[in-house]
């Protein structure tokens, strides 16, 4: 599951909120071991994913760094090209 957690700092343009809602969607899963949660945990779960993602907003907003932004294309292709080395 954690393989679709993407890095979201340093991107022109930034990353939007269905990217960071995506990524704590994808660590609350992880966590919990549930790809969807039964009714009983339903609230629980939606409440871990709101404060990851809201953790995750602060964070990507006060990191700073002088490196040049990525380009999300170029990134892109760097992963499919370690794809088709490690996958054949």
């Amino acid at each position: 599951m954690c393989r679709n957690i993407k890095t979201l700092f340093n991107f022109e343009p930034p990353a939007t909120e269905d990217e960071i809602h995506a990524s704590a969607l994808q660590f609350v899963r992880k966590l919990s071991g549930f790809n969807k949660p039964s009714q009983g945990n339903e609230a629980a779960f939606d409440r871990a994913v709101a404060e990851v993602s809201e953790a995750a907003r602060k964070l990507l907003t006060s990191l700073h760094t002088h490196a040049p932004a990525r380009d999300r294309e170029i990134e892109a292709e760097k992963a499919r090209e370690r794809s088709r080395l490690r996958f054949g």
